[in-house]
């Protein structure tokens, strides 16, 4: 687990402002894509009636979250599936990605649990606009009970997405501190490893199922 307090940027230069990138989240965040590119290819190559394990897998979570979003948001079309399926797997790898050595997790930068955040916010809001108009919605999302309460609802819709958002990324940020704090008291021997599966692992799939179904929630909520 590298230090903390040092991010390796690229620093771009675009109309005479610098932007800074983190390096690491980005280059870890499209390995992790590549791998689930990898994964969707040849989970779906050569489909058998008696499966493989890759395809088992694959099967395992298209029915988990299929069956989720159907009951979720009461469509039987599943147009929401693949984004609430991808979302999930792209974050359960995330979460645990630092368990390998020298890699670590795009979760662990605020701009990336803040970008799923407003992604999922963006999609909740449109959604909602889609299926009741503008007015209904409207009313219903920021004028309840009372048309005073508009600034309230406001923060209260801006809200959920600082909350979702810093909920993740502390989880993850947090775990890596406490793996680093008693690596460093007792001398990386018999507890960090098991410190490392334990956050990297279990708390990293936890926190990914929370995230994503926060997020159809919030869809779902918008919705009716």
């Amino acid at each position: 687990m590298e230090d903390l307090n040092y991010i390796h940027q690229w620093v771009i230069t675009v109309g005479g402002f610098k932007i800074a990138l983190n390096s690491a989240t980005l280059i870890n965040t499209w390995m992790i894509m590549a791998v689930l590119i990898a994964f969707g290819f040849l989970a779906s190559r050569k489909t058998k009636l008696i499966p493989n394990p890759l395809q088992s897998l694959a099967e395992i979570i298209v029915n988990m979250f299929d069956q989720l979003v159907i009951d979720t948001l009461e469509l039987e079309d599943r147009k929401y599936f693949p984004f609430i399926c991808a979302l999930f797997m792209f974050l359960l790898l995330s979460n645990i990605w630092g368990v390998i050595p020298k890699f670590t997790e795009p979760t662990r930068d605020l701009n990336t649990t803040l970008g799923l955040g407003l992604l999922g916010f963006v999609i909740a809001h449109y959604s909602g606009i889609k299926v009741k108009g503008f007015g209904p919605y409207f009313r219903d999302t920021y004028l309840q009970p009372i048309f005073l309460w508009f600034p309230l609802n406001v923060i209260s819709e801006l809200s959920k997405v600082v909350s979702i958002s810093f909920r993740l990324f502390g989880n993850i940020r947090g775990g890596s501190i406490i793996i680093m704090v008693v690596s460093f008291l007792v001398y990386s021997l018999i507890l960090p490893p098991f410190l490392n599966v334990f956050f990297g692992i279990f708390v990293g799939a936890i926190q990914a199922f929370v995230f994503t179904m926060l997020t159809l929630v919030y869809i779902s909520l918008q919705m009716k």
